[in-house]
């Protein structure tokens, strides 16, 4: 019998806030852009703060210690997030990581 996650463990949030400061500060630095996190139940939703603006970019969903985050980009035609969609630029970035998503997320939406 599996359970469903249906929360983030607070050491892995800590580690996800961790892992966007140092992406920020190593790809990002000097842009005026970086990744927020937030966390809703089981889901981290990654938004791009671009000159003072917010935008979405992904979702991701936790599934697990140990097990690789599941993969929603932003798509605004629709205005939300879609699992099934692998036709975007980067899509190939999405390695189950949330240093993945993030590049990923910046090929989708240069």
């Amino acid at each position: 019998m599996s359970m469903e996650v249906t929360a983030i463990p607070d050491e892995v949030k800590r580690e996800v806030f961790r892992a966007i400061d140092r992406f920020n500060a190593k790809t990002l630095a000097g842009t005026g852009c970086s990744f927020l996190g937030r966390f809703q139940g089981k889901y981290l939703y990654l938004d791009r703060d671009e000159f003072g603006q917010t935008v979405p970019i992904c979702r991701l969903q936790y599934r697990g210690a140990g097990k690789p985050w599941g993969f929603s980009i932003y798509k605004y035609s629709s205005e939300r997030y879609d699992p099934g969609e692998t036709w975007f630029p980067g899509f190939e970035l999405v390695d189950g990581t949330v240093e993945g998503a993030m590049k990923a997320g910046m090929r989708a939406y240069e």
